[in-house]
């Protein structure tokens, strides 16, 4: 792909697109294209594919979605299904209507079923009940995946959809209503520690393993996708290693520096036992992880001190 090839980054301010956008700036790319969502309304069938039909990008990178913790997930179902529907399939059908060749489907590892066996393989997708507390935008990624496979197999376009396991750094969303448990924990230490080191409230047991990886290391994935054509539809992106939910806020307690309680609300609801991804796949392609968890829950501590709280 050239350098100065025209690539529509969808979603280029949120955590995942911003880092998508750095990564191919770091990279020399020279052309590239987004629309922040006052400018354009993805979930507006005629006026994406009307950007798409004037803009005519060679590649675009599916990075907007409607995305939250178990919270927002379990409480808005419906708009979490239909709003990711709407935006992937505006961008998908734009895409293959203007003959965009270069599609990077993003999603996320709760699209495999809720007692998959460990770690998760790409061809456990549809063998069992999801987890009901993200039920919705599992659906609509999972959907996504298969348009992006129906148009590579009938149409010869290079889709490929990327699955990240749990994502964070820098632009993650700290809002304790919505956001996931890395970015809602380093929010929750850090009042706790201006509080006067007060006792943190956590939710579920911690006993659950999750797998984290930095969304810089997804965004090279993104340009490794995009520089070396893959022969598969769909790949798993993260780090291969998991660690408890009790270990993640040990490491983030210190990072923050909070020397107080933690207190586990066992009447919440823990979500997937395990969550952990098989990333055989991408490996043999020539890309792996590269940032540890302290390394890049440090960055983002700093990052969320800078720039989230200024």
């Amino acid at each position: 792909m050239e350098k100065d090839t025209k690539i529509y980054v969808a979603g280029h301010r949120g955590m995942v697109g911003s880092a998508v956008w750095r990564a191919l700036e770091a990279s020399g790319y020279t052309h590239l294209i987004g629309r922040s969502s006052s400018e354009l309304d993805l979930r507006d069938t005629q006026a994406t594919h009307d950007f798409i039909a004037k803009e005519k990008p060679h590649a675009i990178v599916d990075a907007a979605a409607r995305v939250g913790g178990i919270l927002a997930n379990s409480r808005n179902q419906y708009e979490f299904l239909l709003e990711n529907l709407q935006i992937q399939n505006n961008l998908i059908q734009g895409a293959h209507q203007n003959d965009v060749d270069n599609f990077i489907f993003l999603g996320s590892s709760c699209i495999y079923p809720k007692m998959a066996p460990q770690p998760l393989k790409e061809e456990y997708l549809l063998t069992g009940p999801l987890e009901p507390t993200n039920e919705g935008y599992a659906l609509a990624k999972i959907t996504g995946v298969r348009l992006c496979q129906a148009l590579r197999d009938q149409y010869n376009r290079n889709y490929v959809s990327l699955m990240p396991t749990n994502l964070y750094g820098p632009n993650d969303n700290f809002d304790l209503e919505t956001s996931h448990v890395l970015p809602a924990m380093i929010r929750k230490f850090h009042e706790a520690k201006q509080n006067g080191n007060a006792p943190v409230t956590l939710w579920g047991s911690g006993t659950p393993r999750r797998e984290f990886l930095h969304v810089d290391d997804l965004a090279r994935a993104v340009v490794h996708a995009l520089e070396h054509p893959l022969p598969d539809n769909l790949y798993n992106v993260g780090t291969g290693t998991d660690i408890t939910i009790k270990e993640l806020a040990g490491i983030i307690q210190k990072a923050v520096g909070h020397t107080g309680e933690i207190r586990w609300d066992t009447s919440k609801p823990d979500g997937t036992p395990r969550k952990l991804m098989d990333v055989s796949k991408m490996k043999a392609l020539g890309w792996k992880a590269e940032i540890g968890l302290d390394e890049g829950i440090q960055q983002t501590h700093e990052w969320f001190l800078q720039s989230f709280l200024s």
